[in-house]
């Protein structure tokens, strides 16, 4: 039982990543993906003038918020809707060998959205001398946040059988995070700290600026370990009930 149920976690993402790439899903979800983002930065070329990717990492945030939901819904959703959830419960493999290995799956596919954007740095290369310190920070960041994110996904697809409700929670509680700092004035003072404390734009911005501050690091960490632990219990509950 111990041998078979060691590496369990890369038998689920090998079958997770095969589910991903084997389905429409993926490629409809970052061809969009790189839509919104073009639509960002080109905007900044045109408008502006200016060969930088600030707008690009600034709206970041909210395109992940949108993007990373619609590719985490199906991940425990379907299974549930299928009737393969039971299946999979019952495999040699532990809980949290479960969510490892669909988390791990569902980030590599979010982050491979990420991959064509560079070419973005190459066309501001080209056509003019962007500061690297801030493109670096700003993927670094993007890392970040995509792992948070996508933790967050995975939650809300572990919550319910319907792939739209598990969207729709994702996306309000991504949201949430990266719009609060904008609504901080209208906040009682004394949630503004708060407000700004939890925000994940905040934290994404401190580090898309070039300055990596470990405490930023650790609200990125500490969100995806929450969000990662509350789907182990969701799927925990699942396998008592």
């Amino acid at each position: 039982m111990n041998s078979t149920t060691k590496g369990g976690w890369k038998v689920i993402m090998k079958r997770e990543l095969s589910a991903y790439f084997s389905s429409p899903i993926a490629y409809i979800v970052g061809c969009f993906f790189l839509v919104f983002s073009g639509f960002t930065l080109f905007s900044t070329f045109f408008i502006i003038r200016q060969a930088e990717l600030r707008n690009f990492f600034q709206m970041l945030p909210v395109i992940f918020s949108l993007f990373i939901p619609a590719l985490t819904m199906r991940v425990f959703s379907e299974e549930k809707r299928s009737g393969s959830f039971e299946t999979l419960l019952t495999l040699p493999v532990s809980t949290v060998d479960i969510v490892t290995g669909k988390y791990l799956a569902t980030l590599v596919a979010a982050l491979l959205m990420l991959v064509p954007t560079l070419s973005f740095v190459v066309t501001c290369r080209i056509f003019g001398s962007p500061d690297m310190g801030p493109i670096v920070g700003g993927y670094i960041g993007s890392i970040l946040l995509c792992a948070a994110f996508t933790a967050i996904g995975i939650y809300a697809s572990s919550t319910t059988r319907n792939q739209i409700i598990a969207f729709f929670v994702a996306f309000a509680i991504c949201i949430v995070l990266s719009a609060i700092n904008n609504f901080a004035v209208l906040l009682p003072g004394s949630l503004v700290n708060f407000a700004s404390f939890i925000s994940s734009s905040s934290h994404f911005e401190s580090i898309s600026r070039g300055i990596v501050d470990t405490r930023d690091i650790l609200y990125f960490v500490s969100l995806a370990a929450v969000f990662f632990v509350l789907t182990v219990r969701s799927i925990e509950n699942s396998r008592r009930g």
